[in-house]
């Protein structure tokens, strides 16, 4: 397996640290708001990543968390400098911060569900690791990392010489293109909060006492602190969108090293930007869209997973409702041809196609490449039954619940329609044949005429 790692900007061969278990961590949801389809994207290349590597006879120990706390809005350039999103949303909704984070978390969780997605090891909310956050700011200070400022405890990037290293930028680099410099008392631009102050003159719905006063974590450190608690100090691959790259990532890179001492992530995975229209998602542009709104114009969780299939996961992909219907047409079409397939719980599988998927998908997660070798098969000369056998074993690493459309039963008023059309063309009453044929599509079935006066019965996806 051959996956490219953003840290050394070039694909490379993959090693675990461990044979036993594949250590995996994807960045979650912050669950004040419904997940958008740019944001399943992400979480469908996390899913990817455990499937491809099952499909290497590897284990997968995966952790997956979910933000219910320390997530600031962006003021100017400074992403310290704003309100905590879930606090805000509250706020808006006049609900309490944990009503807003258990009904969004729930919401995640059902169209995760939905998206027959890995399920992962646990799903880590911060605001349950807050403890372990303490500690490691406490041996970050320890180490000497830290100062602080009159809102809060910051973390002193110029300490740490890798910094950039994931996003190509410096400390310098970046501290040139920056516009706005909230905090004055920051060091550095590029310098992060690790704890911040609750503000004097009001109460909190979500703080903490710590050694340094009455607060809440960083978005960033919230991250570190679950990978360490929860799979140790050096993982095999962290899963993410490429717009963390740039702060997020490296921020966790700097703090869990300067922490530990060690390599904190070996391989980082990171997903490209779903593009709407050609343009980006915006709320003032009314479309950013969730798993409900596919829904509600007659796609379905599986027809939006195909789609992402049909791009590389390192390459934007540009959302329309037109290449939506595509993809739902392609995955109908492949419902229609294994639905008419005859069951064969003996027939033997296809190393063939096995192979040239699994080499697929080995190149750098081909999807695209793998779901041409799908086509290929289902066009191929093997028996139905093999044909049908191999695909769904197939489905295991692709995950768009094909044995859902296999094996369903003709009913009886169906079968009396085509015994009818079938007398009907044998006398050449064509015109009527004819309106049974039609009467049949709107019921949900199609009747396909074979070479030798037979037919068959095909459910309509």
């Amino acid at each position: 397996m051959r996956i490219y790692n953003s840290l050394t900007k070039q694909v490379e061969d993959f090693k675990p640290i461990d044979l036993e278990k594949v250590k995996i961590y994807c960045c979650g949801p912050t669950v004040y708001v419904h997940s958008h389809i740019g944001n399943w994207r992400t979480y469908l290349l996390a899913d990817l990543v455990n499937r491809v590597l099952n499909l290497n006879g590897l284990k997968t120990d995966f952790i997956m968390n979910l933000t219910d706390v320390g997530h600031l809005f962006e003021v100017g350039d400074d992403p310290e400098g704003g309100e905590d999103k879930v606090e805000k949303q509250a706020l808006e909704e006049g609900k309490t911060a944990k009503e807003i984070t258990k009904f969004y978390i729930d919401s995640f969780l059902s169209d995760y569900k939905e998206f027959n997605l890995t399920q992962p090891r646990k799903f880590t909310k911060a605001s349950e690791y807050i403890d372990n956050q303490i500690d490691l700011i406490a041996t970050l200070e320890e180490k000497g990392y830290t100062y602080e400022t009159s809102d809060g405890v910051y973390f002193d990037t110029s300490k740490f010489k890798k910094y950039g290293e994931l996003s190509g930028l410096s400390v310098e680099d970046v501290k040139e293109g920056a516009r706005v410099e909230v905090n004055p008392e920051k060091k550095n631009s590029t310098d992060f909060a690790l704890w911040k102050f609750s503000p004097k003159d009001k109460k909190r719905q979500q703080e903490w006492q710590s050694p340094w006063g009455v607060g809440f974590p960083g978005w960033h450190l919230e991250c570190s602190a679950m990978v360490l608690a929860e799979l140790g100090d050096s993982i095999d691959i962290h899963v993410g969108g490429e717009d963390l790259k740039m702060i997020h990532h490296q921020n966790e890179i700097a703090q869990s090293e300067c922490a530990t001492g060690k390599k904190f992530v070996n391989y980082w995975v990171h997903g490209a930007f779903l593009s709407i229209d050609g343009g980006k998602m915006s709320k003032s542009l009314g479309n950013v869209y969730t798993l409900n709104d596919i829904k509600l114009r007659g796609y379905t969780a599986m027809d939006l997973r195909y789609l992402f299939m049909t791009a590389s996961y390192r390459a934007p992909l540009n959302f329309t409702w037109e290449s939506m219907q595509n993809a739902q047409n392609s995955l109908r079409k492949i419902y229609e041809i294994i639905g008419s397939y005859e069951q064969d719980p003996n027939a033997e599988i296809s190393e063939k196609y096995v192979k040239k998927f699994k080499d697929a998908l080995d190149d750098d997660l081909n999807m695209p490449e793998a779901l041409a070798v799908v086509w290929e098969l289902l066009k191929s000369n093997i028996p139905e039954s093999s044909k049908l056998n191999t695909i769904l074993k197939l489905d295991e690493f692709m995950g768009l619940k094909l044995d859902e459309h296999i094996g369903y039963e003709i009913p009886d008023n169906i079968s009396d329609i085509a015994k009818m059309r079938k007398e009907y063309r044998k006398n050449g009453i064509w015109d009527k044949a004819d309106v049974l044929r039609r009467e049949a599509v709107d019921l949900g079935y199609i009747i396909e005429d074979l070479p030798d006066g037979t037919y068959k019965i095909k459910k309509k996806f």
